[in-house]
């Protein structure tokens, strides 16, 4: 493999890697924090009970990923000094502000609210804990916004000049509402609910088929992973739709290769626009991942459509069949969510920063022997963190609501409150 190969090859594989954290942090987070809120102002003592664990249990199972996710986040940042200087030398005025902005949010403000809202169990007025936690509900999706922002500019440059070889930011405001951002953030928001939401009712229609004496707690857990993934499923396929104009208007090759036709007359065009080379993308990677995440998001949209209707009288856990299915139904979504990340990168290539920049013209000048190195030690870190992380979960999840420690410091606290001085 040539060094360009390596260097695309590593942050291809640990971008996939990374992205199997976001996506479930993000579906899972604005659900715990539904889940606190509803605990937090339910009056019946009985059922605040059940809903506050309810929300420790996910929240805890939450708080694993995404502390395990953001390391692999942090290691991701380096690798555009190391192996793609040409980027940062090309684009580094116009793509690193959204990338600065979205570090100051993920790594400080969404670290800090999910810290004070995990240690303020017990501790903290009913209403300042809620809202700890759709802060950082709030600061995960603004992050996810700014990542993409930047990723937007790769798709479709907007808002800059280039002078003397460099980009420079012109129009802050056409960068942040860079068409291929937003449509883009739709379309991530609502995957990333249907994957918390099926993971949600995956796991809890298992603690169902292993007859858990929890049944009040996971009903209510199953009820809303069903329903967030119904709806988040059907409009996340209406949103896929809306971006094909889009992408059409932007970038007609990939469009082509999507559709399957019109390569040959995408080919010519971009020759006369840019002179002779290659500009088809690996067309058999987009069509299959295309195809994947069609077929995954319709299915997963149809069978949690059917699931809602069977809520009605336990049904949908009481027909064991039905729960082993929503069981299986878990991986699926992220399944998708890769595959509609390769049909937006590898759509475009051969570009970097489209019409702009070349990818073999980004790539540093490191040796070949650097880059098989550090290819083979940043997959290996992060395969092993990805184990580790569902290792936990899975460890976690199985074991329930007893097995939770996030919020235990509450009883201690309450004990020690109920002790009279001396």
């Amino acid at each position: 493999m040539s060094a360009a190969e390596l260097a695309r090859l590593q942050f291809a594989a640990t971008t996939a890697v990374h992205w199997l954290f976001v996506i479930l942090t993000m579906g899972l987070v604005p659900m715990v924090a539904f889940m606190h809120t509803r605990a937090a102002y339910t009056r019946d003592p009985a059922k605040r009970a059940v809903r506050e664990r309810m929300t420790r249990f996910w929240g805890q199972l939450y708080v694993i990923n995404y502390a395990v996710g953001i390391v692999t986040g942090l290691v991701m940042e380096f690798q555009f000094g190391l192996s793609w200087s040409g980027l940062s030398k090309f684009a580094g005025n116009v793509f690193g502000a959204p990338l600065a902005l979205e570090t100051l949010i993920a790594f400080f403000a969404e670290s800090t609210f999910l810290g004070m809202w995990i240690f303020g169990w017990g501790r903290l007025r009913r209403g300042i804990h809620v809202t700890l936690i759709w802060l950082t509900a709030l600061t995960a999706y603004a992050s996810g916004y700014w990542i993409l922002i930047a990723n937007g500019f790769l798709q479709h440059p907007v808002g800059y000049e280039v002078r003397d070889g460099v980009a420079h930011l012109t129009d802050f405001g056409a960068l942040i509402t860079n068409s291929m951002s937003l449509t883009a953030l739709a379309h991530l928001s609502l995957g990333a609910l249907t994957t918390g939401g099926v993971f949600v009712a995956g796991v809890s229609a298992w603690h169902f088929l292993r007859g858990t004496e929890e049944t009040e707690l996971f009903r209510g857990s199953l009820r809303i992973g069903v329903w967030v993934s119904m709806i988040a499923s059907f409009f996340v396929v209406v949103v896929g739709e809306w971006q094909k104009p889009i992408i059409e208007d932007t970038q007609p090759m990939k469009a082509a290769v999507i559709e399957g036709s019109g390569v040959a007359e995408a080919q010519a065009q971009m020759v006369r626009q840019f002179g002779p080379g290659n500009y088809v993308p690996w067309q058999d990677w987009v069509h299959v991942s295309m195809n994947v995440m069609s077929v995954i998001g319709n299915t997963v949209s149809t069978i949690t459509f059917i699931a809602v209707f069977l809520l009605w009288k336990d049904r949908l856990v009481r027909w064991r069949p039905v729960a082993y299915l929503m069981v299986a139904l878990i991986p699926f979504p992220f399944i998708a969510s890769i595959g509609g990340w390769v049909v937006r990168e590898i759509g475009r290539q051969p570009w970097l920063v489209y019409g702009q920049l070349k990818v073999d013209d980004a790539v540093s000048h490191v040796s070949r022997a650097s880059l098989i190195v550090s290819c083979t030690v940043f997959i290996a870190v992060f395969v092993t963190l990805a184990v580790v992380n569902w290792t936990l979960i899975t460890r976690y999840a199985r074991r329930g609501p007893d097995a939770t420690q996030l919020g235990a410091t509450e009883p201690l606290l309450q004990e020690k409150q109920a002790v009279p001085a001396f």
